[in-house]
């Protein structure tokens, strides 16, 4: 089979269409005929070794998948040859959806609801998961409260902000002037320019944050935060955040995505809604990985990239 293999660290010219074996499903894995893969910024910080490989190298990078079981290894029930399914292969430390076939935990995966295609399904899982996990699991986002979202015209970002509203909150989003109609167009009650408010000037009571960004805009996100509310921060945490929060009495989290059955069946319910959809930049074939790296990097984009295999 065709995959986007990679045998170094570096730019994304390294990315290679080879032909490599075909992947066996182990006990409880399915294997998919790849229809879709999602491309996301953690995709080229493992390709270039910001963030390395667990499993070395080499190594075909991807986790957005999207297509048909092709075969079941020992003890899965929930899926059967054929079924149109759309997941997250495990994060980090398993990926490969950037190849004709891969293989990972049938629980990873859910039914790919018949109202959206492939290439909508596969932009959707790790944003959305990551989305999900950050504002239902754990901050507990409820009816009538209020979420500050950052970064919301951004792949998680703008999944974020559709989430809140399903979840009944009020959103007060960042972004930048130019996306501002967008993200008002997703939900927000308010939208802010990040690069000509600090956001604790205005907003001093949310109830929770989801923030992917570091610095001052995370120290001002958690001045944002009142007293008992959370902060769910998307790249770790640092003393001074740590110790700021801890002043303020604000629960501070720090999430990483994981493969989720149960989430990826909450998003296959709000997509097949319509209340979850993620705005697609562009769809490419699988041989142009590089181009979609590079695109992706340069923030050439407005919305999420999709390979073609």
């Amino acid at each position: 089979m065709r995959a986007i293999v990679q045998h170094t660290y570096g730019g994304p010219d390294i990315l290679t269409e080879t032909e490599v074996p075909l992947p066996e499903p182990g006990v409880g894995e399915v294997r998919i005929r790849v229809a879709a893969a999602g491309v996301n910024p953690t995709d080229w910080k493992h390709r270039d070794g910001t963030i390395p490989y667990d499993h070395g190298l080499p190594a075909t990078t991807g986790w957005d998948v999207a297509g048909t079981v092709d075969k079941t290894g020992p003890g899965v029930t929930i899926f059967e040859e054929g079924d149109e399914v759309f997941g997250m292969l495990p994060y980090p430390y398993a990926p490969g959806s950037y190849a004709e076939f891969a293989t990972g935990p049938a629980r990873a995966f859910a039914a790919k609801p018949g109202t959206i295609d492939f290439a909508q399904a596969a932009a959707l899982p790790l944003a959305a998961l990551t989305a999900w996990q950050a504002l239902h699991d754990t901050a507990g986002l409820r009816d009538g409260q209020r979420v500050l979202i950052q970064g919301a015209a951004g792949g998680v970002g703008h999944l974020a902000v559709q989430i809140a509203r399903h979840l009944g909150a009020e959103v007060t989003a960042t972004a930048s002037a130019a996306d501002a109609d967008f993200v008002r167009s997703l939900g927000a009650a308010q939208v802010f320019d990040y690069r000509t408010t600090s956001i604790s000037d205005v907003l001093s009571d949310a109830d929770a944050a989801l923030v992917p960004f570091t610095g001052q805009t995370r120290l001002d996100s958690l001045r944002a935060v009142r007293r008992g509310g959370v902060l769910v921060s998307l790249l770790g945490a640092d003393e001074e955040a740590l110790t700021l929060a801890g002043e303020r009495g604000v629960r501070y989290r720090s999430l990483m995505v994981q493969s989720d059955h149960a989430g990826m069946r909450a998003i296959a319910d709000l997509a097949a809604e319509g209340a979850l959809r993620a705005k697609i930049h562009a769809t490419l074939p699988l041989s142009r990985a590089a181009e979609a790296h590079r695109l992706g990097e340069d923030g050439q984009i407005d919305g999420k990239l999709v390979l073609l295999p």
